[in-house]
Formats: structure tokens, C-alpha cells, sequence
């Protein structure tokens, strides 16, 4: 296995809108999208709301937030360490990990994120 070039079907579990439980700044989320789209908030009460919400929900109430003024400074390694606990936090997740072993990991999509992931093999693929 030299590359995973997407993170559905049996890679589902790498990305960010698989439903997993992940804790990250004293509270709990349903899964590592809404932990990160949380983080766009310093508001406690707005993290919060977001510890109910789908992937999907999450993203999309995400953008309709303010945005915390050094937002562009942190969240590389919000991501990081968001990524980071949901496979501390969950073994299984850990272990299937461990065993895509040195395979290249690509967060491939159709729906032109460049910045986190790729389009057609270009983009800075942040989550992989």
C-alpha cells in the first residue's frame, strides 16, 4: 500500500466528518469536525453548541460564526492537535492507523478544498 488517496470507504475513519468521539478543551464533540469549527470561537457558550452537531452541521454552522481575531494563526495546530486526541482518545481508530503503516495519506475530494486536503492529486493536504 503506497497511498490513500481518500479518506472514504474503508478510510472513512481518517477523516474529519467520521463520527467518533473526540474531548479537546474540557468538552467532548461528536466528531473532529465539530471540535475544529468549534475552535473558531473563544465563546465557551458558542463551543458548546457545537458539541451536539453532525459533521455536516458543524461545517456549515461553522462558517456563519465570527471568527476569533488570530484564527489564521492557530488553526493549523487546533487541527493537529484535534486529529491528534481523536486517535489517542479512541484506540481502535489508533490501531487502524498504525496499520496503513508509511502509506501516503491523501484527503482526496471533489468538493475543491486545496488547503486541508487535495483536487485531483493538487493542494497542500494539511490533513494528510
Amino acid at each position: 500500500m503506497d497511498k490513500i488517496d481518500s479518506f472514504r470507504g474503508e478510510y472513512k475513519f481518517l477523516s474529519n466528518f467520521y463520527e467518533t468521539p473526540v474531548k479537546y478543551n474540557g468538552l467532548v464533540y461528536s466528531n473532529n469536525e465539530a471540535a475544529f469549527q468549534a475552535q473558531k470561537s473563544i465563546d465557551m457558550r458558542i463551543r458548546l453548541v457545537f458539541t451536539g452537531m453532525n459533521a455536516p452541521s458543524a461545517k456549515k454552522h461553522g462558517r456563519k460564526i465570527l471568527l476569533r481575531n488570530d484564527w489564521e494563526q492557530v488553526k493549523d495546530t487546533i487541527m493537529y492537535e484535534i486529529c491528534l486526541e481523536k486517535f489517542k482518545q479512541n484506540p481502535e481508530l489508533k490501531q487502524e492507523l498504525l496499520a496503513t503503516k508509511d502509506a501516503h495519506l491523501e484527503e482526496g475530494n471533489c468538493w475543491g478544498d486545496k488547503e486541508w486536503g487535495t483536487v485531483n492529486g493538487v493542494g497542500k493536504n494539511k490533513l494528510g
